[in-house]
């Protein structure tokens, strides 16, 4: 994902355990053009309690179901940048909760060539209510493109397991723009006049360009189905925050793999694109991007209801002071006649 302010690039992430028994924790970033790895999160302290990852158990004679340590990356408050979830452990105790993880700008000197770092969520109580945490991730339970949590709990034995959801509350006026891309592929030879949807594949790219609430262009991207291994977990699509900025989004780009030894770029563009909208995009034929298509669907939210309710009372307000000019007008009218016969009677005698 574009962990950085206004880049476009993406970014690989590395949780890691700096000795066997993840006393030491760390979640490390680096990108295209970087010759290092720098430290984006290192203080798993909070208040007395030092918490870390969990170190993955190889140890096949275990009973007990070992996780690799592992982030699920989603914007769970479309503020352009994205969060991620993790499990963490009491490193002097037993319990094992899941943590979100707030993507905020660098505050100390190792993150500052990267700009921005991750911090934890230590207080959220739905989140701290749900013990011996083994997995969570995201997911938008209610289609209205905010992104909710599940979590993954054990039960009472180690082979037992309960699945926790939490519906995301978060709300303000951000703004986002879900896309899925298809693999535009049948299961045979497609019919004429037929396009060929297919279903959901890993390796596009998306990137979108905008102007922020103060002006200024901001630039967001993200792979779909970037993982396949180690519980991913992912969306298959992917929902890019927008911000507080209700702005149409100049350019939007979607690029898919090519096939080993091609050198032309399959990429297309599509422009104003309109908020809180999902676009599915159908690259058909694969090699001819000028042909792909996308569809455009629109996700009303309550910000559509008060806008109508608005736009009615100022409809019914001027109505009303057009009644009341309109009743004052033909009162002055009456007067006028009036005068205007007795006028008349008083010039015939």
């Amino acid at each position: 994902f574009s962990l950085t302010d206004g880049d476009g690039q993406s970014e690989h992430l590395l949780p890691v355990c700096e000795d066997t028994t993840c006393q030491k924790s760390a979640i490390y970033l680096t990108k295209l053009g970087m010759d290092q790895w720098i430290p984006v999160l290192q203080d798993f302290r909070n208040k007395d309690t030092l918490w870390g990852f969990i170190p993955y158990q190889s140890d096949k004679s275990s009973m007990e179901t070992s996780f690799p340590i592992m982030l699920h990356i989603g914007d769970y408050n479309m503020d352009g940048y994205p969060d991620a979830l993790a499990i963490l452990k009491n490193t002097s105790g037993s319990n094992q909760q899941a943590f979100l993880l707030e993507n905020v700008p660098c505050n100390n000197i190792s993150c500052k060539s990267v700009r921005r770092m991750f911090k934890v969520f230590w207080e959220l109580s739905d989140l701290n209510q749900i013990k011996d945490a083994v997995v969570a991730t995201f997911f938008d339970i209610y289609e209205d493109g905010i992104l909710d949590v599940i979590v993954l709990s054990k039960g009472y034995s180690n082979k037992d397991f309960a699945i926790h959801t939490l519906k995301n509350n978060f709300e303000a006026d951000a703004y986002f723009v879900k896309v899925i891309v298809l693999s535009g592929l049948c299961s045979n030879d497609c019919p004429r006049k037929i396009t060929p949807f297919g279903v959901n594949q890993p390796g596009p790219y998306i990137m979108y360009t905008t102007v922020d609430a103060n002006g200024y262009l901001k630039n967001g991207s993200a792979g779909q189905l970037s993982q396949s291994a180690h519980y991913a977990l992912q969306l298959p699509y992917n929902v890019l925050g927008l911000g507080r900025s209700a702005n149409f989004l100049d350019h939007l780009y979607v690029g898919i793999p090519r096939p080993l030894g091609e050198k032309s770029i399959r990429k297309q563009e599509w422009t104003a694109i309109i908020p809180n909208s999902q676009l599915i995009v159908i690259p058909y034929p694969h090699n001819v991007p000028r042909s792909w298509s996308a569809k455009l669907y629109l996700t009303p939210s309550n910000i559509v209801l008060l806008t109508a309710i608005a736009l009615i009372g100022v409809c019914v307000f001027i109505l009303a002071i057009i009644g009341i000019l309109h009743w004052q007008e033909k009162k002055a009218d009456d007067r006028e006649k009036r005068q205007e016969a007795h006028r008349f009677h008083f010039d015939a005698m």
